[in-house]
């Protein structure tokens, strides 16, 4: 396969990693892609991840953290929520494949007949249809240069396609057109007080035996690397000196940029490229909201109730929100990470009595779910801003029907069935569907807001789009003795069906929200729903000052 007709000439930088998983190819390729963009550079990000599922829609949070999804409705892996966060601009449903999608992609063709009888074999086909979509992305977007990111480890047999698909991507492009980037750990041994560089030599070889030549070597330390240590990297891995680039551990995601410019990382990948005459990098955006993050006046604690707490990456882009939210702000957000199945009513007081804010978080099933509601009736109750999500709203909305419509048995459907009031239930579209895998109502969708309410409030404009993922919604028939009991929907489809947000009148700040505003905000950007909450656990954390002062 040759590389296809372009717009505009493309170049494709290649980040892999070796030595050990979870070294951070994604905030890796995220910051390169900021600093070539604050070069004046269009920068298309990409994750390509080996496993075998078509995508992250059915994966447990657990193993791989949250789900991102995209304004088109992809399942993605929770990399691309760090590229948008970066990058401040959205990816699409060709930002992210896997193993699994270019082997169903193929079965399909080859059941249609597509490949006429031929044998279908991983060199050429696996690897075509590899090139293909990374090509694809290139060309749809008309960028400058595409950062793709190959998830896993140098030496993984799952990633073998991909890095033979690449490196036939630099013969077909030439040494000038792709730019190959390789993280690895130079690990710092205490006991004999010494950097090790034979595991990044290692996976150098392990590397080079594929076909591929690193351009650039990121090394992650947590020590400084002395220049005689870098000179023996270089040596060993037949790399020019300047071309070993220390990437020390940062105490914030943020400050890597600024750290990998530091470095030069971006002119080694430039001239790696040639690319002529690129502008100077300009970060003053990016310093600012560092100094506001580093400097903050006010100090608060929100509570994250969630059922997947112990995995921090399950809520990456709510956490990362809250940090947006808090720079603005010049407030320090402190997260207590409270698990649902640990509240009751009986505890529900300890766990959540220091919160300024509680945050309940989106999920799906029964796991949980009572201790969810126990913090929802707890927030609205004892009048603490409260924001829920997804399953969180869903959490609101019943907690409401059973203690202010005083309907008991009110809950939703996809916990129990048969409940005589069911305030949730199934979306109409989602009745008749069997598979589980890409079928929620996903993606972006307009929504209307009512004027003179906290969402309009937040927003300033009665238009907004948010990102969906969810099977169940709020069941209108109910929407009347909701309103005369206090709780309003003051965001619904254009069409009225759906409601896309619940609001309490009478409490400072309680909202709950259908759709996932976590997945919009951005650094320079954050989003006004986690902005206005987080303003009001400020006011929340004044008033308890003030009465701890007089007691």
């Amino acid at each position: 396969m040759s590389s296809p007709k372009t717009k505009k000439e493309v170049k494709y930088v290649f980040v892999t990693g070796g030595v050990a998983s979870s070294l951070g190819k994604g905030i890796l390729a995220a910051s390169l892609g900021k600093i070539l963009e604050s070069r004046g550079l269009s920068v298309t990000l990409q994750k390509i991840d080996p496993y075998i599922n078509i995508d992250s829609g059915t994966l447990n949070p657990y193993e791989h953290g949250e789900c991102f999804v995209t304004e088109d409705g992809a399942e993605t892996d929770l990399d691309l929520g760090h590229y948008e966060r970066f990058l401040g601009k959205p990816t699409s449903r060709g930002s992210n494949f896997t193993a699994g999608r270019i082997y169903h992609n193929l079965i399909a063709q080859e059941r249609r007949g597509d490949f006429l009888g031929k044998t279908i074999q991983v060199i050429p086909h696996v690897t075509n249809e590899i090139k293909k979509l990374i090509y694809q992305l290139g060309n749809q977007e008309n960028c400058d240069i595409v950062i793709t990111e190959i998830g896993g480890c140098v030496g993984d047999i799952e990633s073998l396609p991909f890095l033979e698909a690449v490196r036939q991507i630099r013969l077909e492009l030439g040494n000038t057109s792709t730019a190959f980037a390789h993280l690895t750990l130079v690990p710092y041994l205490k006991a004999v007080g010494e950097l090790k560089t034979k595991p990044t030599q290692q996976s150098v070889k392990e590397l080079l035996s594929l076909g591929i030549q690193p351009d650039v070597l990121v090394c992650r330390c947590t020590q400084e690397l002395p220049k005689e240590i870098r000179q023996k990297i270089a040596l060993h891995c037949n790399l020019s000196l300047d071309r070993v680039v220390e990437a020390k551990d940062t105490h914030i995601i943020y400050e890597v940029p600024l750290a990998l410019r530091k470095e030069k990382l971006d002119e080694q990948i430039l001239n790696q490229l040639q690319v002529s005459k690129p502008k100077k990098p300009d970060l003053k955006l990016w310093e600012n909201f560092l100094n506001r993050l580093k400097n903050p006046r006010e100090n608060i604690r929100i509570a994250i109730v969630g059922k997947y707490v112990q995995l921090k990456d399950a809520y990456r882009s709510i956490y990362e929100s809250l940090v947006h939210a808090g720079a603005h702000t010049k407030s320090s957000v402190q997260i207590l990470w409270i698990s649902a199945e640990e509240i009751n009513t009986a505890n529900v007081e300890e766990k959540l009595h220091k919160a300024a804010g509680i945050l309940v978080a989106p999920g799906f099933g029964e796991r949980g779910l009572e201790g969810k509601m126990n913090a929802v009736q707890y927030a609205r109750e004892q009048k603490i801003p409260f924001l829920g999500i997804c399953l969180g709203m869903q959490c609101a909305v019943v907690e409401f029907a059973r203690h202010a419509l005083k309907l008991p048995q009110a809950d939703s459907t996809e916990i129990s069935p048969q409940t005589p009031d069911p305030v949730i239930d199934i979306m109409a579209s989602q009745k008749e569907l069997e598979n589980r895998g890409g079928t929620m109502r996903l993606g972006a969708y307009p929504c209307k807001l009512q004027k003179k309410t906290k969402a309009f409030e937040a927003y300033q404009t009665s238009q907004i789009s948010e990102r969906h993922r969810h099977r169940y919604e709020f069941n209108t028939r109910y929407a009347k003795k909701f309103q005369e009991a206090g709780m309003k929907s003051t965001g619904l489809s254009p069409d009225g069906r759906l409601v896309e947000i619940v609001e309490i009148e009478d409490h400072p700040w309680f909202i709950g929200c259908q759709f996932h505003p976590e997945y919009k905000s951005t650094v320079e950007k954050p989003h006004p729903l986690f902005i206005c909450f987080v303003q009001a656990a400020i006011r929340q954390e004044e008033i308890k000052s003030i009465t701890y002062q007089q007691n």
